[in-house]
C-alpha cells in the first residue's frame, strides 16, 4: 500500500509540476508578447516621428530649391534684358554707320562721274593727238599705214627666203656628200648593233692598310719582309708618309696585280714573314694566271673563236690588266672585234678574219714592256708564231699603218680600233673634250633670257631647252630656237648638225578635298 501511495504521490507531484510548468510557460509567453507589443509600439512611434521630421525637411528643401530656381530665372531674365539692350545699341550704331557710308558712296559716285568726264575728254584729246602723230609719221615716212605694213611683210618674206636659201644650200651639200653618208651609215649601224657596255678600269697600285702600324710589320726586322715581297713578286714597294696606304710600283701590270693580291692577303691575315710571303705570292700568282686564262677564254667565247692557241688566249687575257689613256685594252679588243665583224658583214667581207684581227690587234701590248718595237709589229710576230692566218697577221701589223694594209678587213679593223678608242667617254682625253663641248652648248642656251633649264643630249647632237612660260610665248619659243642656233653656229666648231628643241609647258594644278 505504501508503494502505491508513493507511486500516487509521485504521479500527483509530476502532474502538479507539469501543470505548474505549463502555467508558468503560458504566463512567460504572455509576458514576452506584451513586452514585444510594447517595443513594437515604441518603434512605430519612433518611425512615425522620423517620417514627420524627414517630410518637414523635404518640404523645407523644396521651398529652398523653388526660391533658388526663381532667383536664377530672374537673373537670366535680367541678363537677357541687358543683352537685348546692348544689341539694340549696336544695331542703332550700325544703322548710323550705314547711313554715313551711304552718304560717302554718293559723294564718291559724284567724284567718279566727274573723273569719268575728265577721262573722256582726255581720251578724245589723245585720239586726236594720235591721229595727228600718225599723219605726221606718214608725212615724214612718205607712206601710209598699209604701205608700212606691206614693207614689213616684204622684209619678213626676204628674211624667210634667206633662211630657206640657207637650208636649201645645206641640203644640197648633204646630197653632194651622199657617198660619205653611206659609209657613215654603215659605221653607225655597226655601233648601234653592238651597243656594248663601256668599261674603263685602272690597275690598282695602292693597297689600303688598317693602320700605319702595319707598315712596320710589312717592312720587318731590318727590312727582311719587304725584301722578301719585292724578291718574290718583282715589284717595288714604296712606303712613304701617305696615311694607311702602301704603293706598289712596277712596269709589269701582271706583277703589280700579283703583288697587290698577295699583300692584301698578308695584311688581312696579319702574319708577315718570308715563308708566309712566298706562300701567299704563289697563291696570288695562281689566282692571276687563272683569271688571265678565264678572261682569254671568255673573250674567245664572246667573239666566237674557241679554237685559238692557248698562248694567244693568255695574251688576250693579260690585256685585262692593261689600260691605254684610261681605256681597258681587254674590253677594247672585244669591242673592236665586234665592230669590225659588223662592218665586214655590211660590206660583204670576210667576217671571221675581221673579228679575229679585231680581237688580236693589240696583243702586242701584253708584252710591249718585254719586247722592243711597235706593239702592232710585235703582235703580228706573235700571231704568226702561233699559226694565225697571214691575212689576219697583216691586219694586226697594219692597224697603225706600220705596214700597208692588204685587204678590206685590215682597213675595217683600223677603223673599228679608231671608233672604239675615239668615241665619247672611251678615253680620258676624249672624255674631257666631250664634256667641255656639252657644257659649252648648255651655257650658250642658258645665256638667253627666259631659259629655265638646258640639257645637251644625244652626245651633243641635240640641245633640249625648257623656258619659263610666263616670259616666253609660243612665237617667242620659235624665235628663241633660231637665235640659239645662230649663236651656236657663230661660237662653236662641231661636226654635223645640232638640233635645238625649245619646250614651253604650262601646268595647272588643283586639289579636290
Amino acid at each position: 500500500m505504501q508503494l502505491i501511495f508513493i507511486i500516487l504521490a509521485i504521479v500527483i507531484g509530476l502532474g502538479l509540476g507539469i501543470a505548474v510548468g505549463y502555467y508558468l510557460g503560458v504566463w512567460n509567453k504572455r509576458r514576452q508578447d506584451a513586452e514585444a507589443l510594447a517595443s513594437a509600439q515604441q518603434q512605430a512611434e519612433r518611425i512615425v516621428s522620423e517620417a514627420k521630421d524627414k517630410a518637414l525637411k523635404i518640404e523645407l528643401d523644396a521651398k529652398d530649391q523653388a526660391i533658388a530656381f526663381r532667383n536664377e530665372v530672374e537673373a537670366e531674365l535680367n541678363r537677357r534684358r541687358r543683352e537685348l539692350a546692348r544689341l539694340e545699341d549696336r544695331a542703332q550704331r550700325r544703322m548710323d554707320q550705314l547711313e554715313a557710308r551711304s552718304e560717302n558712296l554718293e559723294k564718291r559716285e559724284q567724284r567718279l562721274n566727274q573723273r569719268q568726264s575728265q577721262l573722256d575728254k582726255r581720251e578724245a584729246a589723245l585720239q586726236k593727238s594720235e591721229e595727228q602723230q600718225q599723219a605726221e609719221l606718214e608725212r615724214i615716212a612718205r607712206m601710209t599705214t598699209d604701205e608700212a605694213r606691206e614693207e614689213l611683210l616684204r622684209r619678213t618674206e626676204s628674211l624667210a627666203r634667206s633662211e630657206m636659201a640657207r637650208i636649201i644650200r645645206q641640203v644640197e651639200a648633204e646630197i653632194a656628200e651622199i657617198a660619205d653618208r653611206r659609209a657613215r651609215e654603215i659605221i653607225t649601224l655597226s655601233i648601234e648593233r653592238l651597243a656594248s657596255e663601256v668599261v674603263a678600269e685602272s690597275v690598282v697600285t695602292a693597297v689600303p692598310l688598317p693602320s700605319d702600324d702595319m707598315k712596320g710589320r710589312i717592312i720587318g726586322r731590318q727590312g727582311r719582309n719587304i725584301r722578301s715581297i719585292e724578291a718574290a713578286t718583282g715589284v717595288d714597294l714604296v712606303v712613304d708618309d701617305t696615311p694607311e696606304t702602301i704603293i706598289i710600283s712596277s712596269h709589269d701590270p701582271v706583277r703589280r696585280e700579283v703583288a697587290r693580291r698577295a699583300l692584301t692577303k698578308l695584311v688581312q691575315d696579319g702574319r708577315i714573314h718570308p715563308a708566309r710571303v712566298e706562300k701567299e705570292v704563289k697563291k696570288a700568282q695562281e689566282e692571276v694566271d687563272r683569271i688571265i686564262r678565264e678572261a682569254g677564254e671568255e673573250a674567245a667565247y664572246q667573239t666566237g673563236f674557241q679554237g685559238l692557241h692557248p698562248e694567244l688566249l693568255k695574251l688576250v687575257g693579260r690585256l685585262k690588266f692593261r689600260t691605254s689613256y684610261g681605256q681597258n685594252q681587254y674590253y677594247h679588243a672585244i669591242e673592236t672585234s665586234h665592230l669590225a665583224g659588223l662592218m665586214a658583214a655590211e660590206l660583204h667581207g670576210d667576217v671571221r678574219a675581221a673579228k679575229m684581227g679585231g680581237l688580236l690587234h693589240d696583243i702586242g701590248k701584253a708584252v710591249s714592256h718585254e719586247v722592243e718595237g711597235p706593239h702592232a709589229l710585235v703582235g703580228a710576230d706573235i700571231a704568226r708564231r702561233y699559226g694565225v692566218p697571214e691575212k689576219v697577221v697583216n691586219i694586226i701589223a697594219s692597224h697603225h699603218n706600220e705596214v700597208e694594209p692588204q685587204s678590206l678587213e685590215a682597213i675595217l679593223v683600223a677603223a673599228a680600233d679608231a671608233i672604239s678608242g675615239a668615241r665619247p667617254g672611251a678615253r680620258r682625253e676624249s672624255l674631257e673634250n666631250y664634256i667641255k663641248r656639252l657644257t659649252a652648248l648648255e651655257d650658250i642656251a642658258k645665256s638667253f633670257k627666259g631659259v629655265q633649264q638646258a640639257y645637251a643630249i644625244q652626245a651633243g647632237r641635240e640641245v633640249r631647252i625648257l623656258v619659263k612660260p610666263e616670259m616666253i610665248d609660243d612665237y617667242g619659243a620659235i624665235e628663241l630656237s633660231r637665235q640659239i642656233a645662230q649663236k651656236i653656229e657663230d661660237s662653236l666648231q662641231y661636226p654635223g648638225q645640232i638640233k635645238i628643241t625649245v619646250i614651253r609647258e604650262t601646268r595647272a594644278i588643283d586639289f579636290a578635298m
